[in-house]
């Protein structure tokens, strides 16, 4: 172990706003995934919930194991391009493709195989997503030292996120079944994933093609696997701080994954109309993320993350009682006030953590910190497919050819109930943290 390390000023000639345009590219295609996954091969092609419980319980099982090692072989990469921009040109045209043949199943695909191309093509975009955003997430609070900048790079990356969810989650239910096919094609999901593809790997080779990595990183020694394993696995920050995004991030994903079922079901219109419920809701939270910057800047991160947990919290109950599309939009604006919290502070106190391990050990393994934290990230896709299966224990609902007689209550529940415990669990945690303070901004003496 070494001694403290001195505060980096980081490279400035990296602007906020071109490294922070490369979460639109991330998002695009992963959020299309959350969003569309279970309308496309439950409610669409008819794949049993409980087989789509058990694939996305094998890949939390899966990424436990790739995350850290792919965060770690970031760490250790030494090239004239940095550590993290190799990973991240890999990277794009993969998570691209990957998306592209989720959505284009072949015609005779049924039964055994339409599980192992779900299986095969879903872990393939969540291990690129991986790869991205450990290398992207790491680049945080090596570029942007300083806690205001960074809070200023970080409110414009979660802007950014939050225009590719009004392309990726309102616009995907219109197109896929209006503009390029119908209520019961699959051939608009597959000219959608080209298009969204195609778009998300350019922006993120852009971003990643004007990032300039901190040389003083780029020639920190190299730590060994075991014991950096060991040391995160040690960290109680690890555990806590993770644990309470988990249930964030799960909570979201349920949403996510669940809406466009929510709407035909539970509201039971078309599901053309997630577009009006998804955008109204996605752009009123660009105007809440604007507000809750400034309340990171004066109150501080810790304090905003507490406070929007709470608030996100009892925002699924009025999203509980909507009715049509009206109450569902004015329900879902009270979440969004929630959400955008969470959009302007998680990262930040997470970044914070990093920020206290390269203080304290000497050593620059943001990469498989936040590939550790990426695994608390990717359990809401287990959460997921265990909040599905239940559905059919509980309600009925195993897949589009046998919905139920109480599909409209299932769906209530996944995207409603199941979501504000968590939630609530997680501000109950975060209320019994201390989160470090930016020990870049202000190093130990």
């Amino acid at each position: 172990m070494t001694g403290p390390q001195a505060p980096s000023s980081g490279p400035s000639s990296t602007h906020p706003a071109r490294y922070a345009v490369g979460m639109f590219g991330t998002s695009i295609p992963i959020n299309m995934i959350k969003g569309s996954i279970v309308l496309f091969y439950v409610d669409m092609l008819g794949l049993d919930v409980r087989l789509y419980g058990i694939v996305m319980v094998a890949y939390a099982i899966i990424d436990a194991i790739d995350n850290p090692v792919l965060g770690f072989l970031s760490d250790r990469t030494r090239t004239r391009w940095g550590r993290r921009r190799p990973w991240l040109l890999v990277g794009a045209p993969v998570l691209a493709l990957g998306t592209i043949a989720l959505f284009t199943v072949p015609e005779s695909l049924d039964g055994a195989g339409l599980v192992v191309w779900f299986a095969t093509f879903a872990i393939l975009c969540e291990a690129a997503d991986s790869m991205i955003n450990a290398n992207y997430g790491a680049l945080l609070p090596e570029l942007f030292p300083q806690e205001r900048r960074r809070a200023v790079a970080n409110a414009l990356r979660q802007g950014f996120q939050l225009l590719a969810l009004v392309v990726s989650l309102a616009l995907t239910p219109w197109l896929t079944t209006s503009v390029f096919g119908t209520e019961t094609s699959t051939e608009g999901f597959t000219i959608t994933a080209i298009l969204y593809g195609v778009l998300a790997c350019a922006v993120i080779l852009y971003m990643t093609l004007g990032v300039r990595e901190d040389p003083r990183a780029v020639h920190a020694p190299r730590t060994p696997f075991l014991p950096t394993v060991r040391a995160i696995l040690t960290n109680p920050r690890f555990w806590q701080i993770g644990v309470v995004s988990a249930c964030y991030l799960s909570a979201m994903g349920l949403v996510l994954t669940g809406v466009q079922l929510y709407v035909r079901y539970s509201l039971g219109l078309e599901v053309a109309y997630a577009l009006y419920l998804q955008g109204v809701v996605i752009l009123a939270t660009v105007g809440f993320l604007a507000v809750w910057a400034k309340v990171v800047r004066v109150k501080g991160a810790p304090f905003t993350w507490r406070l929007s947990l709470v608030l996100l919290t009892l925002g699924f109950v009025p999203l509980y009682l909507a009715h049509d599309l009206i109450t569902a939009i004015l329900a879902g604006l009270c979440l969004g006030v929630g959400y955008g919290g969470m959009l302007a502070s998680n990262d930040l106190v997470i970044a914070r953590v990093l920020d206290e391990d390269t203080a304290v050990h000497g050593a620059h393994r943001e990469g498989i910190f936040l590939a550790a934290f990426g695994f608390f990230g990717r359990l809401s896709g287990a959460v997921a497919g265990v909040a599905l299966a239940s559905l059919g224990a509980l309600f009925g609902y195993y897949s589009g050819d046998d919905p139920g007689g109480q599909a409209g209550t299932a769906w209530r529940v996944y995207v409603c109930v199941y979501p504000m415990v968590l939630a609530g669990l997680g501000a109950v945690l975060s209320l019994l943290i201390r989160v470090p303070t930016n020990h870049r901004e202000h190093p130990r003496l």
